[in-house]
């Protein structure tokens, strides 16, 4: 398979609501109180034209050519409410179960990864509880262990440039 695009997710895109339902049913959990419709409108302020925010999909081409979402990731500036002083946050790495084992996760990270890069920040972390070995095989690297909202999580960092001085 080809790698699939990866492009920055806007406001008012197709693709938005879909991308909403995935992250509420995800991640829904996390965040009690969310409703679909509040996530989408979550979603929609995170459609930042660079930087933080920023949310990005991957897209693939159908039998009939039209560009189909399979994925996205997203960069924000606070993805847990215990560690605020951390940021940003690659978050919302999320794939279609189907179209898992192909590498798009890693087109993901890579992108916000960049889009970090770019704009002059020198990390970024993300928390996960079972996805630990993925983000340490693109160079992630533990940060801190700790249960968040009934969950075992790890707080990964990514160093991506020069330490500020």
């Amino acid at each position: 398979m080809d790698q699939p695009d990866i492009v920055r997710l806007s406001a008012d895109s197709p693709h938005l609501d879909r991308i909403a339902a995935w992250q509420h049913a995800e991640w829904g959990h996390l965040t009690p109180g969310e409703t679909p419709t509040s996530r989408r409108v979550g979603l929609r302020e995170e459609c930042g034209p660079a930087g933080v925010p920023s949310v990005f999909v991957a897209l693939v081409h159908d039998e009939r050519g039209r560009q189909t979402p399979v994925g996205t990731a997203s960069l924000v500036a606070d993805d847990m409410s215990v560690r605020r002083r951390l940021t940003p946050w690659l978050a919302s790495v999320f794939v279609l179960p189907e179209w898992r084992g192909r590498g798009i996760a890693s087109c993901l990270v890579r992108r916000v990864e960049a889009e970090v890069a770019a704009s002059g920040l020198a990390s970024c972390y993300l928390f996960t509880p079972d996805q630990q070995a993925l983000y340490r095989r693109l160079g992630w690297r533990d940060h801190e262990a700790l249960d968040y909202r009934g969950e075992a999580v790890t707080i990964m960092i990514r160093h991506l440039g020069a330490a500020p001085a």
